[in-house]
């Protein structure tokens, strides 16, 4: 099988599919270029993301759950400046033609992808290591992108979640994969579908635009991402590590030794964990009770964990308070690549 019956095979959704999502896309795959016309009065949002195998997912993987999380850590970047999904491109590199991963790849990935009405607009396929890169474009109305920036003395942080989805679940996984804990087979499934399958969390992104003041998706770990909020909006932070217990909350059954090995490893999994794709944002005290709504509205959990404070010369920008409001050590790095 060639390179461009391997395209049409299955990247190439049927016209009448294409014709329903491509919205403002004029031309897509197929040219030497896809032609796009941006709404009128939008901002044209673009990320890319890059996942190469045993750096950002394990060969253990399916191919349907690798498809979802390509497209998945993207939109979350989308969601992080509540922009509306609507195109991405694809350049794949892989050691063979396998047929049968293909067809699991592409479904994940165009399930997802047309549950947000994000079609794909063109791309590149090439021989080599596992390798994929997806761009994604999404839109806001003229000046409403939600920034890092923003945040404000006074804000409230937050965290997203839903239902029995919790920051740390995702590193709950890895370390399961790692062999250093072992936990009861129903928690470790759930937590490989964390890791896994990832739930971005864009009607979230888009309710939050004018309501939050500062926004940032937690991919590296949820320190690590507030820091580059910090940076940016040249300010401090509160954080009230007792949601952190949260963890152990979000699983129903499993046996007490199950419980103590989250326990014991939630600060830090929490904390530092990535692999997360939850939004991590800042708003105005004044914004709770629309913060409510918005949670009913999206079907997500917003866990406040802390509060922007002063950027101050003598005080480290981040402060990690313990449950009797006492500050304690902040020694939680979060993923880097070449650190």
């Amino acid at each position: 099988m060639g390179e461009f019956d391997l395209i049409k095979r299955y990247f190439q959704q049927p016209a009448a599919t294409q014709k329903d999502a491509l919205g403002g896309q004029d031309v897509g795959i197929g040219d030497d270029c896809a032609v796009f016309t941006p709404t009128l009065g939008m901002q044209l949002c673009i990320s890319s993301d890059m996942l190469v195998e045993g750096r950002h997912f394990l060969s253990t993987v399916s191919p349907q759950a690798l498809g979802h999380k390509a497209l998945a850590v993207n939109l979350s970047d989308l969601a992080a400046c509540g922009a509306r999904p609507v195109g991405f491109t694809l350049a794949l590199a892989m050691p063979r033609a396998d047929e049968a991963w293909l067809q699991g790849f592409s479904q994940g990935l165009f399930a997802l992808a047309n549950l947000h009405g994000c079609p794909l607009m063109g791309g590149d396929t090439t021989q080599g290591p596992l390798n994929i890169c997806i761009t994604v474009l999404g839109e806001v109305p003229h000046g409403t992108a939600l920034l890092r920036s923003g945040a404000r003395v006074g804000d409230g942080i937050y965290v997203s979640g839903a239902d029995s989805e919790h920051v740390g679940q995702a590193r709950l996984a890895l370390e399961v994969f790692r062999g250093t804990v072992a936990v009861d087979e129903a928690v470790f499934a759930h937590a490989r579908r964390r890791m896994e399958m990832p739930s971005p969390r864009v009607a979230l992104g888009m309710a939050l635009r004018g309501v939050a003041s500062s926004a940032a998706d937690v991919s590296d770990g949820l320190l690590g991402d507030l820091r580059h909020i910090l940076a940016a909006s040249g300010v401090g932070a509160d954080i009230d590590t007792t949601f952190t217990t949260q963890l152990v909350a979000s699983y129903d059954h499993m046996t007490a030794t199950s419980a103590k090995i989250i326990q014991n490893n939630a600060l830090e999994w929490c904390l530092a964990g990535g692999d997360d794709y939850e939004l991590v944002f800042t708003a105005p005290q004044a914004a709770h009770q629309t913060l409510q709504g918005i949670a009913q509205a999206t079907q997500t959990t917003l866990t406040r964990i802390g509060c922007i404070t002063p950027r101050l010369a003598h005080q480290a920008p981040l402060r990690l308070l313990d449950a009797t409001g006492q500050p304690m050590p902040a020694a939680f790095a979060s993923f880097d690549h070449f650190a």
